[in-house]
């Protein structure tokens, strides 16, 4: 997970912000400012940190590890007790907010795809031409070609941030309102590129679904909810993992690209065959006559 400030110089700016930055991403000065971040949680650990300066302002992002909570609060409880040791340092900084949109939590952002956010997953899996043909009803050929001008050139044609694939947001959503996750976090957790070729001579697909930024927990929260911890039991992660701590959380994050990979396969293959209307029409849409009514 990560976290952010915004810091605004009073005296000398730019350059004191740029001082700031220097001291926080010296590798010398890492351990002192870990110190005061860790110990703020059991399970919040501070990785890394990542400053952008625009004038006098200073916006900085903590890579921290959280366990299996997804660890939003966890990171800004970690991050307040890192501003209170800069302070001292730095008595001539001005905080802003604990949070400065460089997170970016809930939004669609660059950034997020860039260096990820809460848990960077790559699912992949090889579909035979044998079910391609017999159970997706199309071609392999068809896939691949649908997929390079729908999903990678469509989107790139109506400027999408982040949005090459096909509905990685239906299955993200439905996943997080089932399991007790933020389902405003769908916006940066949907993030996905969907790809698809060829391979074995032309016979067999490849498809592979790269997600960057899925945030999810399975402890805090929604995850208390009688029918949400249900789902996370059944899926067999429910709360924290004793022996990995963060490994039920991880393991909910493949789940979720797994499931994301298996609707851009059902959708693209009901595309390819001339389906999706149809399929629309008969099971979610009510037979009676409109223009007559």
């Amino acid at each position: 997970m990560q976290g952010n400030l915004c810091i605004r110089w009073s005296l000398e700016p730019p350059k004191r912000a740029a001082e700031l930055k220097f001291f926080l991403e010296d590798p010398a000065n890492f351990e002192i400012i870990a110190a005061a971040f860790n110990q703020s949680s059991r399970f919040g650990r501070l990785q890394s940190i990542k400053c952008a300066i625009a004038g006098k302002n200073l916006y900085t992002r903590f890579f921290c590890s959280t366990g299996d909570a997804m660890g939003m609060n966890m990171v800004s409880k970690g991050t307040q007790h890192v501003l209170e040791f800069l302070q001292n340092e730095f008595p001539d900084m001005d905080v802003i907010g604990i949070s400065g949109n460089y997170c970016s939590d809930k939004k669609p952002a660059t950034v997020n795809r860039i260096d990820g956010r809460g848990k960077s997953v790559v699912c992949e899996a090889i579909i035979t031409e044998e079910v391609v043909k017999k159970v997706l009803k199309t071609e392999v050929a068809a896939l691949v070609g649908l997929n390079m001008l729908k999903n990678l050139v469509g989107s790139a044609m109506a400027g999408a941030l982040g949005g090459f694939n096909a509905h990685a947001s239906n299955i993200v959503s439905a996943i997080y309102l089932a399991t007790g996750q933020d389902p405003a976090q769908n916006v940066e957790s949907s993030h996905c590129i969907t790809m698809m070729e060829a391979i074995n001579d032309g016979k067999d697909l490849h498809i592979s679904v790269t997600m960057p930024s899925i945030e999810v927990g399975t402890v805090g929260g929604g995850t208390q909810l009688a029918s949400q911890s249900a789902c996370l039991n059944l899926l067999g992660v429910k709360e924290t993992n004793r022996e990995l701590p963060g490994a039920n959380a991880r393991q909910l994050a493949t789940i979720a690209a797994g499931s994301v990979l298996a609707g851009e396969l059902s959708l693209m293959s009901a595309i390819c065959a001339g389906q999706l209307v149809k399929s629309h029409m008969k099971y979610n849409r009510s037979n009676k006559d409109v223009s007559k009514a």
